[in-house]
């Protein structure tokens, strides 16, 4: 099987929308991983004043992540998948969130313009074609030294922990999403997460990317050594404060 990519990625989310909830429901602490990386951006005084992108937002599990722990930000939520998009506008939400349907390359042509405070992306990396090209168009919408939190499943190159993910794929996430008609996108999950980065490699990528201040956290449970959060900060002075 190939990975998906580009609109047959995006189709196939499309098609999932409906039980997407369901499966992410059933994977613990799911919502609390996310809540946990969105306070790794740091923003402070529940960011107050500042201007969010929620990149990748799905059905607005990050979303509501990040309006959570930052209820003083503007949060503007972006994805490619419309149907997707679809079951995340559809919830209630603060009217300081907003809903965008866009590609991540292609954000300044759907209006979604910088400066932003912070970015932060969840499962969506392993998933772009052109992951480069996603941190460039990243770093162009940050305010200088604005704020980056990636959250995804990027393994920690030990031999076990690609095991553990074979095996919870193999053995619980496909035969669900076989059960429920979404077994191509699943298969996809299970070999985006093994052919792409290991963690490490993916820190270097943000570095070369233009970011310092990059880090790699692990996340408690058992998707330690799975799921991680890489942080960084874009490189470069506020011109405001010339710091």
């Amino acid at each position: 099987m190939t990975l998906l990519r580009d609109a047959d990625l995006a189709a196939a989310f499309d098609r999932a929308a409906r039980s997407y909830d369901t499966l992410v429901a059933a994977n613990p602490g799911y919502h609390a991983h996310l809540r946990r990386s969105a306070r790794r951006l740091g923003l402070p005084h529940g960011g107050s004043g500042t201007r969010v992108l929620d990149l990748g937002c799905g059905t607005g599990a990050s979303t509501a992540a990040l309006a959570a722990v930052l209820p003083g930000a503007e949060i503007t939520a972006v994805d490619a998948s419309a149907g997707m998009l679809e079951r995340a506008a559809a919830k209630p939400w603060p009217d300081r969130v907003t809903f965008v349907h866009a590609p991540a390359e292609r954000l300044t042509e759907a209006g979604v313009e910088g400066p932003f405070d912070a970015v932060f992306a969840a499962y969506l990396f392993r998933n772009a074609a052109a992951p480069d090209s996603v941190l460039t168009a990243v770093h162009d919408v940050l305010a200088p030294q604005g704020r980056l939190a990636v959250h995804d499943y990027t393994l920690s190159g030990r031999a076990r922990d690609r095991t553990v993910w074979t095996v919870v794929c193999g053995g619980i996430v496909l035969p669900v999403a076989t059960a429920l008609g979404d077994g191509r996108l699943y298969r996809h999950l299970w070999r985006s997460v093994v052919e792409f980065d290991t963690a490490d490699e993916f820190a270097g990528r943000v570095r070369a990317a233009g970011f310092d201040c990059v880090r790699v956290l692990p996340l408690p449970g058992w998707q330690t050594g799975i799921t991680h959060t890489v942080v960084g900060r874009r490189a470069g002075t506020d011109t405001a404060t010339g710091r």
